[in-house]
This record gives structure tokens, sequence and C-alpha cells, in this order.
């Protein structure tokens, strides 16, 4: 499908806003995993939510597929789990309205760090500007994860900063338990993990998020060395 270039693409036609005006295509892909999970469980993940109407909109389109499979005879999956992707901010004002209308969510760190600062990370000008380990950035972090535990769905974190030690003990501590990584971030990680203690990271988090500034890294570095951490 050719597509005319927008102004800001990162705030544009994209992800479910492009699924709900283009049917057709999003049925397509639907229909392809569907087909590609016969006899397996299937997680399905929706990018760019904004509103709670979205994911009923998407939710709709995709029983609707699984009905005409299962109308026509077609093996499909065993199981079908429907999730989303928060990286809108909109999102986190409403969580109490859009957990439970999915089985799972996995926070997209980049893209929600960038609209949470409106500071484009392909602007080298801006994207070093605000720490992901900033006060206000963990707090909201905090708030999904509480929401998700509160509500029985299970959140993930998506994105790269789950793969670098020192930001991936801040995000334990912020109630993350899953966390996704390049291969080579695997072992450094899995050495901070096996000497931390999580409950001690959560307060530790908590109350330097508390003091405030513009970042919690030093403090948390503290913390790391006090606990004889590798990081």
């Amino acid at each position: 499908m050719r597509q005319h270039p927008e102004d800001n693409p990162a705030l544009g036609w994209r992800g479910i806003r492009m699924g709900l005006d283009r049917t057709a295509l999003l049925r397509t892909q639907l229909r392809a995993m569907l087909r590609a999970a016969e006899g397996a469980e299937l997680r399905v993940m929706i990018p760019m939510v904004s509103e709670p109407g979205e994911i009923i909109a998407a939710r709709a389109i995709l029983a609707r597929e699984i009905e005409l499979n299962q109308r026509r005879g077609t093996a499909g999956p065993s199981r079908v789990h429907f999730g989303i992707m928060i990286e809108v901010p909109s999102l986190l004002f409403d969580l109490e309205a859009v957990l439970p209308l999915v089985d799972f969510a996995s926070v997209g760190s980049n893209d929600l760090l960038q609209y949470f600062f409106a500071s484009d990370r392909a602007n080298a000008k801006v994207a070093g500007r605000f720490d992901v380990l900033s006060p206000s950035f963990l707090r909201a972090l905090s708030q999904v994860t509480s929401a998700g535990r509160k509500l029985g769905v299970p959140i993930a974190l998506c994105g790269e900063i789950g793969g670098r030690p020192l930001e991936a003990m801040a995000l334990i501590g912020a109630g993350f338990r899953t966390l996704s990584m390049a291969p080579a971030s695997i072992g450094p990680v899995k050495t901070m993990i096996l000497g931390l203690h999580a409950k001690r990271a959560e307060a530790a988090v908590a109350e330097l998020v508390g003091k405030g500034g513009s970042s919690i890294r030093d403090g948390l570095a503290a913390f790391a060395a006090g606990e004889s951490i590798e990081i």
C-alpha cells in the first residue's frame, strides 16, 4: 500500500490506527497469524493504542476471524491471547479501563519515553537530554505494573533499556518481572539479577523516586554497590 510521507510519522498513521482504517489489511494479517499458529497458543499484540475503543474494535475484528476459521473447519490455535503495547501516554491515565480489556500488555519503553518527554529519540540534540531513570518516568512505569497486579494482567517491558544491568535493576524495582533484551545482554543482566533481592530493590527505587531530582542513577548505583551487586 502506497503512503504519502508524513511530517511527523512517530505521531502519525501507524500501528492500530492504520489497521482500523484499513481493516482488510488487518484481517489479512490476523488470518495469517491464526493459520501459522495452528495447534499452538497464539499471542496477538496491538501497537500504538491510544484509547479503549481501539482495543474493543481490534478484538471484535480478531473474534470475527476466529469465528470464520471455525465455520470453515480450519484448524486454528489452541488458544489466543490478546495484548497491547503501552507506548502512548494517554493510556497511563486510563489503565483501569484499558487493562480489563486485554490478556497481557507490554510497555514499549522506547516510544513511551520519547512521547513522555516530547523528545525525539532520532534527534541527537534532545535524545540524550532526559534520563530513562528519571523519577517521573519510573513513577509512571510503577503505576502500570501496580495496575497490572491489581487487575491480574501480566505486564512486560519491551525496549533496549531492559538490556542494561542498572536500568534492569530499576525496572525490577518498578515492579517488572519480564524484560526483553538482545542476546548479548542476557549474561550481564542475569549476573545482576542473581545478586539482587527484588523487594529491597523495590524499596530502594521507591525511596529514590520519592526524593525527586532529574535521575536516580547515582543513588541506584550506590545501592548496588552497598548490596555487592555487579552492574
